[in-house]
C-alpha cells in the first residue's frame, strides 16, 4: 500500500509533466505556423531591402529590368567597380552595367558582414543573357560589393569581380 502523500506527489508530477508536453506541442505548432502563415516578402527596390542579401540581389534585378533610374539612386559619386579587364569610376561602370541584357541571374555562396554601416557582401553570381551583342559566361564569377549607409539611404560605394570559379 503506498502511503497517500506519495500518491499525491505522484498525481502532481503526473500533471506537471502534461502541461510540459501540451506546452511543447503549443510552442512547436505556434512555430510552423508563424513560418507558413507569414510568407517572406523579397524587397522589391533597393529601399526596401533590409540587409546586404536584400540590397544585392535587389541590385541585379534593377540591372535584369533596365531599371536605371532606382539602380543609378544608389550608386555613390565616388563608386568604384574593378574587373580582370580594369577599374572603373562611377559613369564608365553604369555604361558597363547598361550593356548587359540580363534573362536570368543566380546568386549563391553569399555571405553578409556588417560593421557600423557599411555591408560586405561576397558571394557567386551566374548569369544568362548578352554583353556588346556576346553571350555571357556562364561560370559562375565570384563577386564582392560593399555597401554604405549614407544620409539618402543605402549606397553602393565599390563592387569587385574577384573571377570566374574554376571546377
Amino acid at each position: 500500500m503506498v502511503p497517500i502523500g506519495t500518491r499525491t506527489a505522484w498525481v502532481r508530477i503526473g500533471n506537471m509533466f502534461r502541461h510540459v508536453i501540451f506546452a511543447a506541442v503549443l510552442a512547436v505548432s505556434m512555430s510552423v505556423l508563424g513560418c507558413t502563415f507569414y510568407k517572406e516578402r523579397p524587397a522589391k527596390a533597393i529601399s526596401d531591402a533590409t540587409g546586404g542579401e536584400g540590397m544585392e540581389r535587389t541590385f541585379w534585378q534593377d540591372v535584369q529590368k533596365q531599371n536605371w533610374n532606382d539602380l543609378n539612386s544608389h550608386i555613390a559619386s565616388n563608386f568604384v567597380y574593378v574587373t580582370p579587364t580594369g577599374r572603373y569610376e562611377r559613369s564608365d561602370a553604369l555604361q558597363r552595367l547598361q550593356q548587359l541584357q540580363l534573362q536570368e541571374f543566380s546568386i549563391g555562396d553569399l555571405t553578409t558582414e556588417m560593421n557600423r554601416d557599411t555591408f560586405i557582401v561576397t558571394y557567386t553570381i551566374t548569369f544568362r543573357g548578352t554583353a556588346r551583342g556576346q553571350t555571357l559566361n556562364s561560370q559562375p564569377e565570384r563577386r564582392m560589393t560593399v555597401w554604405q549607409e549614407q544620409k539618402r539611404g543605402w549606397v553602393v560605394i565599390a563592387h569587385s569581380v574577384l573571377g570566374t570559379e574554376s571546377k
